[in-house]
């Protein structure tokens, strides 16, 4: 069953949004609906903004436990909302895609030799979900984000998993493609 109806909630920051612009971000977002087979009813939080003379509309998507995010940043908010949820779509359609390989088991490229149909069937039945390979346990030491940012340059990760001092909660740092960093917070 397809989902019909996507909650999508839009806010504004250093902008008004106006009626005629939050109905279009809700029929935007609405379309990407088409892309998923889920119980659970999907959400939306657009966020439009202007910075530096910039539209940006920033769209987050969850849908169960899949969360996807796509950005746009034109000289015009439409615009940029286009190109938020042709990222959203572009990703939503990899994944999908992704997972049917993984079903379909292997293509012909990836069959060598002149193999016959008997020996291509017994292939395609090799073909296993992804597997956890190592599990790694730690004592988590509560410490600031600027000592798990430390640290995790130290062991030269790319994320580092930490206690926050502050907050006493698990939280995550990660480097981002730009060279700056990111941190993930839960939220209850």
């Amino acid at each position: 069953m397809a989902v019909e109806e996507i909650r999508v909630v839009v806010k504004g920051k250093n902008l008004e949004v106006t009626p005629a612009l939050r109905e279009y971000a809700r029929k935007k977002v609405q379309k990407a609906a088409k892309f998923f087979d889920a119980p659970h009813e999907p959400m939306a939080e657009v966020v439009l903004k202007i910075e530096r003379d910039r539209q940006i509309a920033e769209i987050t998507l969850q849908v169960g436990g899949l969360l996807v995010r796509g950005e746009g940043i034109t000289d015009d908010m439409y615009a940029s909302l286009d190109d938020a949820i042709d990222n959203i779509e572009r990703q939503i359609r990899k994944h999908k895609t992704r997972i049917l390989k993984r079903q379909q088991g292997p293509g012909l490229r990836e069959v060598v030799g002149n193999s016959s149909v008997d020996a291509l069937e017994d292939r395609r039945d090799e073909v296993t979900p992804p597997r956890i390979v190592k599990t790694k346990r730690f004592a988590l030491k509560p410490m600031s984000v600027e000592e798990a940012v430390l640290q995790m340059d130290l062991l030269g990760h790319d994320f580092f998993v930490f206690g926050n001092g502050e907050t006493g909660q698990v939280n995550v740092v990660y480097r981002r493609r730009s060279g700056d960093y990111g941190l993930i917070e839960p939220e209850y």
